[in-house]
């Protein structure tokens, strides 16, 4: 039942591999029917339905990639994946009561981040280099952690809402699941040695036996800490006077 093209086993994301051979597709033959028909569709050939407008894709697509780091090719087609979800309206069945409703509030919130761009850098996101991208993107985040707003929608619901859209169509493809080693669906095969560093016959161990939690908690402290330095109360970050 496996479908995949010639040359293409075990693919992941940028090619960064942890589980050296692994290709979760090889586990296709035991899931049912239906599973197996709904893991492969999302190998065809990216088709979003035309829900994003070109203008919109040329900004939502480097803020996807900016947020999941994908740098280069293979990448995981998450625009289309987002763009077909909102085209049929698969929402998660809940909106912010202070966002409109999803593909209202990922219209709204593209418009306003190249709003931003023009602001800050004299043109659209589009044409803005990687570096000057993320500021923006990364603008966002830091409102939101600090509770504030952006362009009076929440900060924090509009991180929500970029974040769990782009995390659910990234982890939903099977190269993403080749990247963290995930077998795949337990139904109905199920597994067999559940517990921490226990593994299936099917599963591979990872290459790189660190746990990432201790490192990325040094991360966020020190961005942290370059926040609080930075914008100190009643400031501007570039300490050109009171903020507006």
């Amino acid at each position: 039942m496996t479908s995949r093209a010639p040359g293409q086993r075990a693919v992941t994301p940028q090619g960064r591999v942890r589980f050296p051979g692994f290709d979760v597709l090889d586990q296709s033959d035991v899931w049912d029917d239906i599973t197996a028909g709904v893991v492969l569709a999302r190998l065809a050939p990216p088709n979003d339905l035309g829900f994003f407008t070109e203008p919109e894709r040329a900004i939502a697509e480097p803020l996807l990639d900016l947020l999941l780091a994908q740098d280069a090719e293979p990448r995981v087609p998450v625009l289309a994946l987002i763009g077909t979800r909102l085209a049929i309206g698969e929402t998660d069945g809940w909106h912010y009561d202070d966002l409109p409703e999803d593909g209202q509030a990922w219209r709204a919130t593209l418009k306003f981040l190249n709003r931003d761009a023009g602001d800050r850098h004299g043109g659209p996101f589009s044409r803005l280099r990687p570096a000057q991208q993320a500021g923006l993107i990364q603008a966002v985040q830091d409102l939101a952690q600090r509770g504030k707003t952006w362009h009076d929608y929440p900060a924090s619901q509009v991180w929500s809402l970029w974040t769990r859209y782009a995390c659910t169509a990234f982890y939903s493809h099977p190269w993403a699941w080749n990247e963290i080693g995930f077998p795949g669906p337990a139904y109905p095969r199920g597994y067999l040695n559940p517990g921490i560093n226990a593994r299936d016959r099917w599963e591979t161990a990872d290459r790189i036996d660190v746990d990432p939690v201790p490192f990325a908690a040094r991360i966020d402290l020190a961005r942290q800490s370059h926040t609080d330095l930075t914008h100190r109360p009643g400031r501007d970050p570039k300490g050109r006077g009171p903020l507006p």
